[in-house]
């Protein structure tokens, strides 16, 4: 099934007559393998679907497909990008793994986990990849992903497919009344399971610090690593660690105990905030407090809000433990002051 998506508000394909040119398809996954794999051997970029949120994929080999990535994204080029393999001996050519690493791999992948690893200069990896950094992340997803990469032979280098600083994409939709006038297409692959993006951990001098949260919670990866996760990290060492990120139209306020009239609630568990039916309008994360339902559903529902027409969206608090680290960490960065780089 191929459905052209509207006209968003601002597009790069747009000519004079202001009629825009190339509009996103959405193809569903069973028949867009070899279109998607066609664009991506062109230099072009494709927006696919992952386990944890729709990516915005280009030959990580190619300079042009890579600026493409950028270019769409309005991504700022020191923010550095995931490369993405099909497979192990892939990853080997590209990255240099210590025997913790290695576990980790072997444990989580395929699936939502990024390493941040030692870079081999002779991977073929193009330098805007990278950022400037003598590190790489590298992540193996599953399902669609994985085979289009396996097809093609080469890494992809794939941040969440949506405007930088964003709401990212989980449904093709999303991605396309997003993206729709910048790229030719979005394969659709129905909602994203995990909902938030990799999980990014680097093992450094011995220690494994946690980089991101992400859709592995710490205590998954401290359980397989034997040791504690360090937090923080200095400057900008891998995707996604932008104080100011994934980002509404609307003003974010977190942890409320007490609606203000007008405000649109962002909800979680049974219990709600006092004057929560002044809210303009209510999204529940999860009404049974499940962290992992609650994440899935982050983003498509921090964009329904956004679309209310409310300035402000109103958080409940949301405990900390598991996916919930994650969680907060998205909503603080979606709520931070919109010029903060770092």
């Amino acid at each position: 099934m191929h459905v052209v998506v509207p006209k968003p508000l601002h597009t790069f394909g747009q000519h004079a007559s202001g009629m825009v040119a190339n509009l996103a398809e959405i193809v569903a996954v069973g028949e867009a393998l070899e279109r998607a794999l066609a664009l991506l051997q062109a230099g072009d970029v494709v927006a696919i679907p992952t386990e944890t949120v729709y990516g915005l994929a280009g030959d990580a080999t190619n300079g042009v497909a890579v600026a493409r990535i950028f270019e769409a994204k309005g991504r700022p080029r020191f923010n550095p990008l995931i490369a993405h393999v099909a497979d192990r001996a892939m990853a080997d050519r590209i990255a240099g793994f210590d025997p913790l690493s290695a576990r980790l791999a072997e444990a989580f992948w395929p699936g939502p986990l990024t390493l941040v690893l030692p870079h081999r200069a002779d991977s073929g990896i193009h330098p805007l990849v990278t950022a400037g950094l003598d590190t790489i992340a590298l992540r193996m997803p599953r399902g669609f992903g994985g085979e289009l990469i396996a097809r093609l032979g080469r890494p992809l280098a794939a941040p969440s497919a949506n405007s930088s600083g964003r709401i990212s994409g989980t449904t093709a939709q999303a991605v396309a009344a997003d993206l729709g006038g910048r790229i030719k297409l979005v394969v659709d692959g129905g909602a994203t399971p995990v909902g938030l993006e990799s999980t990014i951990v680097k093992v450094e001098h011995g220690e494994l610090r946690l980089l991101r949260p992400g859709g592995i919670g710490a205590e998954e990866i401290e359980a397989v690593a034997g040791a504690k996760l360090l937090r923080g990290a200095a400057g900008i060492e891998a995707p996604g660690m932008l104080a100011s990120h994934y980002a509404p139209g609307a003003a974010m306020r977190l942890n409320v105990q007490q609606i203000v009239r007008g405000e649109a609630l962002l909800a979680f568990g049974r219990s709600r905030a006092e004057g929560w039916q002044d809210a303009a309008a209510i999204r529940n994360l999860s009404e049974a407090g499940d962290l992992r339902e609650a994440a899935s559903n982050l983003f498509a529902a921090m964009q329904a809000l956004d679309r209310s027409g409310a300035t402000t969206i109103a958080v409940e608090p949301i405990p900390f433990e598991g996916l919930g680290e994650a969680i907060n960490d998205r909503l603080a960065r979606a709520a931070a002051p919109r010029d903060k780089t770092a």
